[in-house]
């Protein structure tokens, strides 16, 4: 098992930044990916960014250039800094841990963390 613990939400002006982050715990094995997703009232849940063990990462579209995320292995944490924010970015944001060993895919979900970009 994995826990998730986010941190770093809340109220944010447009045009504002704020930095969220994640911290893993429990069985964690050394080659995996954590990453961010965020679900926004009446919508499905999307990728933010994610991030492997070895640095790759992958942004959604809709955050490219805005937001960046990164990682500190030896401390199994994942930050999110998000600048430019705007209010179509309101939503909770999850923090997942994926990973496939032997053949089985293995996801953890954070609690959710709420983000309200509004003026």
């Amino acid at each position: 098992q994995v826990q998730l613990v986010e941190s770093g939400g809340g109220l944010v002006q447009p045009g504002g930044s704020l930095r969220l982050s994640c911290a893993a715990s429990g069985s964690i094995f050394s080659i995996n990916v954590m990453g961010w997703y965020r679900q926004a009232p009446g919508k499905q849940r999307e990728l933010v960014a994610a991030i492997t063990s070895g640095g790759s990462t992958n942004y959604g579209d809709s955050v490219k250039g805005r937001f960046t995320i990164s990682r500190d292995n030896a401390k199994n944490t994942v930050s999110l800094q998000m600048s430019s924010l705007k209010p179509e970015d309101t939503a909770v944001y999850y923090c997942n841990y994926f990973l496939r060993r032997v053949g089985v895919e293995y996801s953890y979900w954070g609690q959710g963390t709420q983000v309200t970009v509004s003026s």
